[in-house]
């Protein structure tokens, strides 16, 4: 049992030490992708060779991150391979199908272009290589978007049956993965926040050429240009993040109450600003679950429900099954006692319908099978022997979101700061001149990391401890092996994740260090 617990503690750490890598790249990809294709277009329409030299320089720095950020993808599709392989047996044939349609679409189309893009130059016609460019952006979103269905399934499995022949479920409706309200919020909400991460990187990038003095042209319209997409993005970001919110709490209540530190839920719930939480609180005892808070009155109403004085279940609430209405009356849902003990009971069917099959007894088969379908809804929850262990990690939950709120709120400021000082002539010497702003532009490089890291944190920490949302435990989920491979495999993963981030970013700081020697502004390249 202890080798069990090891295993799977260490396949989620490994695995999750992969995607935390992986992420480190695919926003910048997202983002940097459009503004280098949108600083081409302009390219394309003005032949100004300043511009060319531009689009030259952030797509070098494009494709360097393109590079690492492809390698540690495909290493996270194996590990579901090879930690997960339960989990890819009991549901490869929904969760399949997305990752397919990606690895032959936009894998493929984005790595054909991306070819073209960047050795293309001279050797195919501008317009071809323009197109190339554009297609090279919206193959890494698309991309993106399969990826990111995939996962929101993962947050609320739709469009699937659970067939007892095969002990597995099957596809019954693609289109309702695809148009998954967690799907259409996650693909919005992660792909401009990939704008609003790469707008961060090209402002502070540009603001070390400025300290350094060096080719101003090009840093201001590119500063310009990573604002404007930023600002874009972030505006977006915000509003798909309002709309994510509503879903969750109809979808992941449980999460919704781990991201705000909430037990005891109430009509008018009010929204926890800044808070350290009572380390010694859980849902069954009364202890205090904040050492210190401010809070907004009403918040978590509005933000979950669109009404101030909505009811918002907390941890002990939904756990309990207890829900108040609009009209202030008490609903009994399923408490997560009475869960587990559906769960366990169609575990206990599944067993019968196995050895009715074996049998031939085709009476008690379907006895079993329709059993099977009135209770498989909680099948997850049989893995469980008491509610407490379906609780998520409420201390990372809930400080990733604020890190993630407090955060994203400065980037707005940031980039309309930004825009204030290029736009106004009184104001442009703040950026050539003044050598504070340019350090604050390096210094939110980390910060809008920072926020996109603690983003998937919460995603993900707060989907704990499922693999699947009520389906299916990550105790369920891994494979069967010893747990000493996965603790060397994932030492191998950390020493080599290091040693690639040093060499990345290395190379971005020589390559920068060189372009700042060189006079960009009067280039004929």
């Amino acid at each position: 049992m202890n080798d069990f617990a090891t295993l799977v503690d260490w396949s989620r750490a490994q695995f999750a030490l992969t995607a935390a890598y992986h992420w480190l790249f695919v926003p910048l990809t997202l983002g940097l992708s459009v503004i280098v294709a949108t600083m081409e277009s302009i390219y394309f329409r003005t032949r100004d060779k300043k511009w060319l030299a531009t689009t030259k320089f952030w797509m070098t720095l494009f494709a360097i991150n393109f590079a690492i950020g492809v390698a540690t993808g495909i290493i996270l599709e194996f590990e579901f391979g090879t930690n997960w392989s339960n989990y890819s047996w009991f549901v490869g044939d929904i969760f399949g199908a997305p990752l397919a349609i990606e690895g032959l679409l936009a894998f493929f189309m984005e790595s054909t272009f991306f070819a073209v893009m960047f050795f293309g130059w001279e050797k195919v016609s501008p317009r071809f290589h323009l197109t190339s460019t554009w297609l090279t952006a919206i193959g890494a979103s698309v991309s993106a978007l399969w990826i990111l269905i995939a996962n929101s399934w993962m947050q609320y499995p739709v469009g699937m049956e659970f067939d007892p022949d095969q002990m597995r479920n099957v596809m019954t409706d693609f289109w309702a993965l695809v148009t998954s309200p967690v799907a259409i919020n996650k693909i919005i909400h992660s792909i401009f926040s990939g704008w609003a991460l790469a707008g961060v990187f090209v402002v502070g990038v540009s603001a070390w050429f400025l300290l350094k003095k060096r080719n101003q042209t090009m840093t201001l319209r590119s500063m310009k240009m990573g604002a404007w997409i930023g600002l874009i993005g972030i505006l977006i970001t915000v509003a798909s993040g309002d709309g994510s919110a509503k879903v969750v709490s109809r979808t992941q209540p449980m999460k919704l109450a781990a991201m705000e530190g909430l037990y005891h839920g109430e009509k008018g719930q009010a929204i926890t600003a800044i808070g350290v939480l009572n380390p010694d609180k859980t849902f069954d005892n009364n202890e205090p679950t904040f050492l210190f808070d401010i809070s907004i009155p009403k918040g978590l109403s509005f933000l979950a429900e669109g009404d101030f004085d909505a009811f918002v279940p907390g941890i002990t609430d939904i756990i309990n099954g207890v829900k108040i209405d609009a009209n202030g009356d008490t609903i009994n849902t399923i408490p997560y006692a009475e869960r587990i003990a559906i769960g366990k009971e169609a575990q206990s069917l599944l067993k019968q319908y196995d050895e009715a099959k074996k049998q031939g007894n085709e009476v008690a088969m379907q006895q079993a099978k329709e059993g099977l379908k009135d209770t498989f809804h909680y099948f997850g929850y049989g893995y469980f022997d008491n509610p407490g262990e379906i609780v998520p990690n409420v201390a990372i939950t809930f400080y990733a979101f604020h890190i993630m709120v407090i955060f994203g709120s400065y980037l707005i400021i940031f980039f309309i700061a930004i825009l204030l000082l290029l736009y106004r002539k009184n104001l442009t010497h703040l950026l050539t001149q003044n050598r504070w702003v340019p350090i604050i532009a390096l210094a939110t490089i980390p910060v809008v990391w920072i926020c996109s890291e603690a983003g998937w944190i919460v995603a993900e920490v707060g989907r704990q401890p499922w693999a699947i949302e009520g389906l299916m435990p990550t105790k369920a989920a891994v494979s069967n092996i010893p747990s000493s491979s996965v603790i060397i495999t994932f030492s191998i993963f950390a020493v080599t994740f290091l040693a690639l981030l040093v060499a990345e970013l290395n190379i971005l700081r020589k390559y920068i260090s060189k372009k700042s020697q060189e006079d960009l502004d009067n280039s004929n390249n």
